[in-house]
C-alpha cells in the first residue's frame, strides 16, 4: 500500500512555519508498513486544495491530510474535500452537540462560526477529537478497477493530530493493511568512509531492481542504508531482509555503528556501558558539540562524566597546564594541543577515556590543500591522535569533526 501526506496552510507554503506533522505521520505510516511516495504542501486556496485531494485519491491508497479544519474563513479543507469527491457538505447533529458541550464545559458560549466544524462531505465519517473543537474527517473514495482509497483529514495542532492518529486512524489503516501485502524497513547506520566508497563495497546490494531494495542516503557524514521488503506478513518481510542485513554487516564490518535512529553517541554510550567504562571530553573547534550529544544520551553521567569547552589560549593553558610558549610553538590546531587536552581531561575527571578536538585552522584563501586539525584519545595505556584535513562544505565542519572524534572513541572501545 502506498501513502501520501498533505499539509495545508499558507504558513507552511510561505516558510513561516516548519511542517513537522508530515514528518511525524510519515514515520508512523512506515511503522505500519506503508510506503510514503508523496509529500504535498498546499496553501489556503480552495481550488488548489481540491485539485491536490483529487489527485491524491487517484494515485495513493491512503491519504493523510493535516490542517484547515478550523472555523475561520481560511480553513478550507472540508469544502475542498467535498469538491474533490463531488459531494455536498452536510451537518452532523451529533458532532454539533459535542461541540456545544465542549464549549459549555469550558464555560464559554460557542461562536456561531464554529457550526461549520460540524459540517462533513456527504458519505464521510467524523473522526473524534476528544480535546479539540476540530473533528477529523474520514473518506473512503471508490476507484475503478482498484480498492477504494482512504483519506483521513486531521487538525494541524500536533497534540490533537497525534491523539486522533493513535485512537482512530492507525486502527483503521491497520485493518485495511491486514488484508493485503505489507512493507517493512530496516535502517543500518554507517560512518567512516564516503558514500561512493561505501557503495563500491556493496555493488550487488545497492543495484536497482533488487529485492529487497536498499537505498543509501547521507546526512552530516552519516550514511544510512535502508533495506525495504514487502510480503504477506511481517515474518516474510523479515526473512527477506535478514540475508541482506548479514551481507552488509559482513562487508562493512566496523563501518556499521548502529541501526534505525542510532547516532554515534548512542553507539559510544552503549559500548561504554557494556565495558563498564567512562569517558570525558575537551573541545576547542567543535565548541561543546560532543558534550551536548553524549550528555543527551547519558544525562545522569553514569558513563559520560562531562566535558570542557576551550575557546581561548588562556583557557587552554589553565585547563592543560601547558605554558604559553609551548602553545605558541605548536599552535592550538596542532597534534600536541589535542593530545594535551585529551590527557588533561582524563586526569581531571578520572575517566577511562579522554577525548579531545583541537582548534580549527583559519583557511588560507590561496591554500592548495585543506589545513588539518587534530583529534586525540587518552587512555590509561597512552594517547593516540589523528590528523583530519577537512575538504567538505564549511557548514558541516563542526558536525563532521565531532563525529570523527566520537568514532575514534568507538573504534577504540571495539578493539578493547
Amino acid at each position: 500500500m502506498h501513502a501520501e501526506v498533505i499539509a495545508i496552510g499558507d504558513e507552511l507554503t510561505s516558510g513561516a512555519r516548519l511542517d513537522t506533522n508530515s514528518q511525524w505521520l510519515s514515520e508512523r505510516l512506515r511503522e505500519l508498513g506503508l510506503e510514503v511516495l508523496y509529500h504535498v504542501t498546499v496553501g489556503d486556496d480552495l481550488q488548489a486544495c481540491a485539485d491536490v485531494f483529487r489527485l491524491a485519491l487517484k494515485r495513493s491508497d491512503v491519504v493523510l491530510v493535516t490542517g484547515g479544519l478550523g472555523p475561520t474563513a481560511d480553513d478550507l479543507t472540508r469544502e475542498a474535500l467535498a469538491a474533490a469527491t463531488d459531494t455536498e457538505l452536510v451537518q452532523d447533529d451529533a458532532e454539533l452537540d459535542h461541540l456545544r458541550d465542549l464549549f459549555a464545559r469550558r464555560g464559554r458560549e460557542m461562536p456561531e462560526q464554529n457550526v461549520v466544524q460540524a459540517m462533513f462531505p456527504q458519505g464521510s465519517r467524523p473522526i473524534p477529537n476528544p480535546h479539540g473543537t476540530a473533528p477529523g474527517i474520514e473518506i473512503e473514495a471508490s476507484r475503478e478497477g482498484r480498492d477504494a482509497a482512504l483519506l483521513f483529514a486531521l487538525p494541524g495542532v500536533p497534540a490533537e493530530m497525534r491523539e486522533m492518529w493513535q485512537a482512530t486512524v492507525a486502527v483503521q489503516i491497520e485493518q485495511r493493511r491486514s488484508t493485503g501485502r505489507i512493507l517493512r524497513h530496516h535502517q543500518v547506520k554507517c560512518f567512516g568512509v564516503g558514500e561512493s566508497k561505501l557503495e563500491s563495497m556493496l555493488p550487488d546490494v545497492i543495484r536497482r531492481g533488487r529485492r529487497p531494495t536498499v537505498g543509501i542516503t547521507v546526512s552530516q557524514a552519516t550514511i544510512t542504508l535502508r533495506i525495504s521488503a514487502d510480503g504477506a506478513n511481517a515474518a516474510e518481510c523479515e526473512a527477506l531482509i535478514a540475508p541482506t542485513l548479514d551481507t552488509i554487516h559482513r562487508e562493512l564490518g566496523d563501518l556499521v555503528f548502529g541501526a534505525e535512529d542510532d547516532e554515534l553517541q548512542h553507539a559510544v554510550v552503549r559500548l561504554l556501558s557494556e565495558r563498564g567504562q567512562t569517558a570525558a571530553s575537551c573541545e576547542w573547534g567543535t565548541g561543546g558539540m560532543i558534550a551536548r550529544w553524549l550528555h543527551a544520551v547519558d544525562p545522569r553521567g553514569e558513563r559520560y562524566f562531562g566535558g570542557t569547552v576551550v575557546a581561548s589560549r588562556s583557557a587552554f593553558e589553565a585547563i592543560t597546564a601547558v605554558d604559553a610558549q609551548s602553545l605558541t610553538e605548536h599552535g592550538p590546531t596542532s597534534e600536541q594541543a589535542a593530545r594535551a587536552m585529551a590527557e588533561s581531561i582524563r586526569e581531571r575527571t578520572g575517566a577511562d577515556y579522554g577525548l579531545a578536538v583541537s582548534d580549527f585552522p583559519e583557511p588560507a584563501p590561496d591554500a592548495l590543500a585543506p589545513l588539518p586539525f587534530h583529534i586525540a584519545l587518552a587512555t590509561l595505556d597512552g594517547t593516540s591522535s589523528k590528523s583530519l584535513p577537512f575538504a567538505g562544505h564549511p557548514a558541516i565542519l563542526h558536525t563532521w569533526a565531532a563525529k570523527h572524534a566520537l568514532n575514534l572513541l568507538r573504534l577504540e572501545l571495539l578493539a578493547g
